[in-house]
């Protein structure tokens, strides 16, 4: 008697580039709109601010771009976590300035070395983290209530822990490094082949694995566009931070991709790992998009609030060792004033959705950017900060708006 063998499962055919881009015009006409609006409004805006003040484009000020956004970013992408659970955290941008008063303190006063300061910054923010994600997830209070009485609370832990108002000085020159120094040009170089090669092991992989399970993979056309696309720009944006940017390059040269960019890359890849390629990522959706069925399917909604908000407030740590690495200090308004505005407001205009379920760390960095392109270009036409305000709060609505429309259009159309 002979075994009958049964063929192996042929994979799906590869869609072209056309299906792709078909594919992609369906779901945005669908409601799913994604980064579109963030990447088309920083189009629009850089080339405004170019035209209007052509030293927009400058080495100098483009490099600027990337330290003057840096610490908001950084505390963006962990607000993410957070509005993918439908939640809410105000206290994000004074819990930075608590962490980097910790940091200041630990260096200054405590004389301890720069690794165990950011050590001791970290641990507070994950302590600050935990208990407010017990008191959401355990107690049942609104979190809108829990981090704006954390706002208030915070905001009076900085006057403390900085004397009522006096100024804390960083001097160790690691700190200062992160977001005042630069990377070799040769390093940036190769940093950049790392990311691309990395980008484009990563894309094949995942086709591989899909045709490998009998479903339709990304054509290699297609890949091959994503990476030239990565390649394309980070090549751009290498060559221009390389470029001399000192007025006396023979008293001190400027040049070099800002040590703070590999630092948000590297978070931008860890965390979008943690979302997209782990259990915990999807449980986050999951909890985010109905959290009642997520619990009858097994899920621990309370764990998932929790880690959460953990995973928040350690970011904002790392938002306020930046931000203090960049005045080289920490005072009563570290982490105060407009910093968890343009934070949530950087998410949000991304694409992060204020309902929960949809949201990627990408979105931090690109609506951090447009952020940043407002306040600088603005700055550089002369407006003041009130103008600045009104600019940033209408496009905060706009995103706000198209993320509202874009659910409604999407529940219509079948989509979610």
């Amino acid at each position: 008697m002979t075994a009958t063998l049964k063929p192996a499962a042929a994979a799906a055919p590869a869609p072209s580039i056309g299906a792709n881009l078909r594919g992609y015009a369906e779901r945005v006409r669908g409601g799913d709109m994604g980064a579109l609006p963030a990447v088309f409004g920083l189009v629009v805006l850089c080339t405004v601010f170019s035209i209007l003040r052509p030293s927009f484009l400058t080495p100098g000020n483009f490099a600027n771009l990337f330290t003057q956004g840096a610490a908001v970013t950084v505390i963006a992408m962990g607000l993410v976590f957070v509005l993918l659970l439908g939640e809410i955290d105000l206290s994000a941008g004074f819990a930075s300035g608590v962490c980097a008063a910790v940091l200041a303190i630990m260096l200054t006063e405590q004389g301890l070395p720069w690794y165990a300061a950011v050590a001791a910054a970290i641990l507070t923010g994950v302590v600050i983290g935990t208990v407010l994600g017990t008191l959401v997830a355990k107690l049942g209070i609104p979190s809108f209530v829990v981090t704006l009485a954390a706002f208030l609370g915070f905001q009076g832990l900085v006057l403390l822990l900085v004397k009522g108002g006096t100024n804390i000085s960083i001097r160790d020159e690691t700190i200062l490094a992160i977001a005042n120094k630069y990377v070799p040009p040769a390093l940036g170089w190769g940093l950049l082949a790392a990311c691309v090669a990395a980008y484009a092991a990563l894309q094949l992989l995942r086709a591989r694995k899909r045709a490998g399970r009998g479903l339709a993979a990304d054509p290699l056309s297609l890949i091959a566009v994503r990476v030239g696309a990565l390649a394309v720009l980070g090549g751009l944006a290498v060559y221009v931070l390389n470029l001399e940017r000192s007025r006396n390059a023979a008293v001190v040269s400027l040049k070099g991709v800002p040590i703070v960019v590999p630092i948000i890359v590297v978070l931008l890849v860890v965390l979008t790992f943690v979302l997209r390629r782990t259990g915990f990522g999807r449980h986050l959706y999951a909890v985010g998009g109905n959290a009642e069925a997520a619990r009858r399917a097994g899920i621990n909604v309370d764990r998932m609030k929790i880690a959460a908000f953990m995973i928040c407030s350690t970011m904002a740590a790392v938002g306020g060792i930046i931000a203090a690495s960049r005045a080289s200090s920490v005072d009563p308004n570290t982490g105060g004033s407009n910093v968890l505005l343009y934070a949530v407001g950087a998410a949000v205009i991304g694409g992060t959705s204020l309902f929960g379920g949809k949201g990627r760390v990408l979105d931090a960095i690109l609506g951090g950017a447009v952020v940043a392109v407002i306040e600088n270009g603005m700055g550089l036409m002369g407006y003041s900060s009130g103008v600045k305000y009104i600019v940033t709060g209408s496009v905060l609505l706009l995103a706000a708006g198209v993320d509202a429309l874009s659910r409604k259009r999407a529940a219509a159309t079948g989509l979610r």
